[in-house]
Formats: structure tokens, sequence, C-alpha cells
């Protein structure tokens, strides 16, 4: 018994040693740093409009490297990015989500535009969302329909 536990805590041991050795670049390699993509905050408020809704969320990336939002795809109908500039909408191909930091979709500033939307979307249904990136691989996320006055507590307040 003495014997098969030496042998699995050898196991372990190297096994630990081999995965440290997998990013052991120290930085050295400025290829190494990657994004670190994360979603939160994410929400539809209840469309007015058969045809067309508004979603917000905030993706997070805690990684050493920026990425860019490059497109949404949906089942629920198309989607478009928005960016909002000096009171301004305009389409854009591609966003940016900082290393060590945030891309906040939010009302009255960025934001995701549906558009020839199958069927308008209920409070209390889910839209889900694939998101597409430049460097990091596409995540999935489903956005909780909301009431159409619903302000969100964390993740889009200002000071």
């Amino acid at each position: 018994m003495r014997g098969r536990s030496a042998l699995a805590a050898v196991t372990m041991i190297g096994a630990l040693v081999l995965a440290g050795c997998g990013d052991s670049d120290s930085g050295s390699d400025s290829s190494a740093a990657r994004a670190e993509l994360s979603v939160g905050a994410a929400y539809i408020p209840q469309p007015v409009s058969d045809s067309m809704a508004a979603g917000f969320l905030t993706i997070t990336n805690k990684g050493d490297a920026e990425d860019e939002l490059t497109s949404v795809t949906s089942e629920a109908g198309d989607v478009t990015v928005h960016e909002t500039v000096d009171g301004t909408m305009k389409e854009v191909d591609r966003l940016p989500i900082p290393a060590h930091g945030q891309l906040v979709f939010k009302s009255g500033g960025n934001h995701l535009m549906f558009e020839k939307l199958k069927q308008q979307p209920k409070q209390g249904q889910t839209v889900s969302v694939e998101l597409h990136f430049a460097h990091s691989g596409p995540v999935t996320v489903k956005l909780p329909v909301k009431a159409a006055t619903y302000q969100p507590t964390t993740g889009h307040s200002g000071h």
C-alpha cells in the first residue's frame, strides 16, 4: 500500500512540474500574453418594438493582452455592435477590450442592436448570443429579458 501512495505522490508531483513548464516563458515572449475574458451584467430590456431590441453586458479582460469584439450572432435575429460617441450612435466592426480592463455596453452608451427579430422577447425569457473576438474563442451568453424600465445596480453605473 505504501508503494502505491509513493507512486501516486511522485506521479502527482511530476504532473505538477510538467504543468508548470507549459507557460514558463516568464514574460520574455510577448506573444504568450493572452486575454482572459468573462461576461457579466447581461440583459435585454423588454423591447417595445416587434422587430428591434437593445442588449447590454460587460466584457471583463483579466489577461495581459487586449482583444477585440468583432461580431455578435444570435438565432433571435441580426445583431450589430453600436458605439455611442458624443450622443451619436454608429455601427462599428469591432470594439477593443483592453488588457486588465472592461468593455461596457450600457443604456446611452455602447450597445448591441437586435434587428429583424424572429419574435419579440418577453420579460422572463432569455436570448442567447455568441460573442466573437479577434483572438479569443467565441463565448455564448444568455441575456435575460428584463422589464423595459430595468436599471442595473452594478456593472453599468456612472459616478
